[in-house]
């Protein structure tokens, strides 16, 4: 499981839709033995406004998820090293020449990860894309 996915997760990505998807999958009869496919499952929108104001009120930190990438991954109680934000970066594909810069690699990776969330039906607005 990669980075992006631990941030998926701990913003509530998918969860519904596993539970979708296994109220939906039919139940074969034990003599029939071809494969089942599953109807596909609308994403559901994930309100990561709202899930991540609520985590920044709770935290005793005063912490900026909306211009920090190194906030954002602290407000989800992820590792905000610079290791972590490189293998990040690498990940969802930062260019080369923001990864030897790293006040250009988190501006980047910040945007990109907003936009990633948005992609896979996050709720984020226009003016932080």
């Amino acid at each position: 499981m990669g980075i992006f996915s631990n941030i998926l997760a701990k913003l509530g990505f998918g969860d519904d839709k596993k539970e979708v998807v296994a109220e939906a999958a039919p139940v074969a009869p034990a003599a029939v033995e071809a494969p089942v496919a599953a109807a596909p499952v609308a994403i559901s929108a994930v309100d990561v406004v709202a899930k991540l104001e609520a985590l920044a009120k709770a935290n005793p930190e005063k912490l900026n998820w909306k211009v920090s990438i190194v906030d954002l991954l602290k407000l989800l109680s992820l590792d905000s090293s610079l290791a972590v934000r490189k293998e990040l970066a690498a990940e969802l594909g930062c260019p080369a020449d923001k990864m030897g810069d790293s006040a250009q690699m988190n501006m980047w990776l910040h945007k990109t990860v907003l936009q990633k969330l948005a992609e896979n039906g996050g709720n984020i607005p226009a003016e932080l894309l």
